[in-house]
C-alpha cells in the first residue's frame, strides 16, 4: 500500500470513530432527557399526589358538614324539626315509642320475630308508634353505617310511612342486616340495593338522590341526639307511658308472643 492510501485509510476510520462518537454522545444525551423528563413528569405526579392527599384530608368529612348544615326533616314527621316519627293512629291514647340502631343485631333479631305484631298492633289502633333512630354504636364500633341507615330511612318516610316501615323491616331483615363490626350500611349503594326490594322504592329516583346527596343527614344526627337525651342505655328498647316493656328476661320481648303478653300489660297501666 502507498503511503498516500495509508494516509487516506487512517484519515477514514478516524473520520468513521468520530462520526461514532457522535451518534454515541446523541445517544447519551437522548437517554438523559428522557431520564430526566420521567423523573420530572414523576415528580410532579408525586407532588400532585401530596398535595391531593393533603386536600382529601383536610376535606370536611360528611357528618362534619351535616352537623353545620340546615336541617331538612321528611315529610310525613311532625314535632320540631320533625323529630316525632309517629306511625299508626295518631289519636290513639297509646303511644309505643321504640329505640333501635340500625346496626344493632338485636333490633335486627327483634324486628324479624316480634316485627309482625308490633306493626299489627298499630293497625289495629292499641297505640300509635313512635320511632327513635339511634346512632351509638357508630360511635361505639367506629363507622358510619347507622347514620347513613337513619339518612336512607328519612327517605324513604318522606315517600310514605308505609315505605318507611317496609324498608325498615328490609333493613333488619336476616338477607340483608349485616355483621355490627362490618359497617356495611356505610355503603349508599348498598342501601339502595335493600330498597329496590322494595315496590314503592324501586328504582325511585327521589329516594336514591336523597340516599346518594344525604339529604336527611343532618335529621339522622338530630334524631340521635333524641336517643342520647332520654338516656336509653341499648337497643332495642321499648317503652310506653315513660315506662320500659320488657319481656319475661328483663329486656325487650324478642318473640311475637312474649311482645303481645308485655303489651297488653302496657296497655291495661
Amino acid at each position: 500500500m502507498s503511503q498516500r492510501n495509508s494516509q487516506a485509510a487512517k484519515n477514514a476510520a478516524r473520520e468513521r470513530l468520530r462520526q461514532e462518537r457522535e451518534r454515541d454522545a446523541k445517544r447519551a444525551k437522548t437517554k438523559r432527557q428522557v431520564v430526566v423528563a420521567v423523573s420530572v413528569v414523576a415528580g410532579l405526579a408525586i407532588a400532585g399526589g401530596v398535595a391531593y392527599g393533603i386536600a382529601q384530608a383536610n376535606k370536611p368529612e360528611r357528618w362534619d358538614i351535616a352537623e353545620d348544615a340546615k336541617l331538612i326533616a321528611p315529610a310525613n314527621t311532625s314535632g320540631k324539626n320533625g323529630l316525632e316519627v309517629i306511625i299508626g293512629d295518631t289519636d290513639a291514647k297509646k303511644t309505643l315509642k321504640i329505640y333501635e340502631d340500625p346496626r344493632c343485631p338485636v333490633c335486627a333479631a327483634f324486628e324479624q320475630n316480634a316485627g309482625p305484631a308490633v306493626k299489627k298492633g298499630a293497625e289495629d289502633g292499641q297505640y300509635k308508634i313512635q320511632f327513635i333512630g339511634a346512632s351509638f354504636l357508630d360511635d361505639k364500633l367506629t363507622g358510619e353505617g347507622s347514620k347513613h341507615a337513619l339518612n336512607a330511612l328519612g327517605a324513604a318516610l318522606n315517600v310514605s310511612p308505609d315505605a318507611f316501615l317496609d324498608y325498615k323491616a328490609a333493613l333488619y331483615s336476616a338477607k340483608w342486616h349485616p355483621e355490627e363490626t362490618t359497617d356495611k350500611f356505610a355503603d349508599d349503594e348498598y342501601l339502595i340495593k335493600i330498597a329496590d326490594t322494595v315496590d314503592s322504592l324501586k328504582s325511585n329516583k327521589e329516594f336514591q338522590k336523597d340516599v346518594n346527596e344525604g339529604t336527611y343527614d343532618k335529621w339522622a344526627l338530630e334524631l340521635s341526639d333524641v336517643f342520647k337525651k332520654d338516656k336509653i342505655q341499648g337497643t332495642p328498647t321499648l317503652k310506653m307511658d315513660g315506662k320500659v316493656i320488657t319481656g319475661p328476661d328483663g329486656n325487650a320481648p324478642m318473640t311475637e308472643a312474649d311482645f303481645r303478653q308485655a303489651i297488653a300489660t302496657a296497655l291495661k297501666d
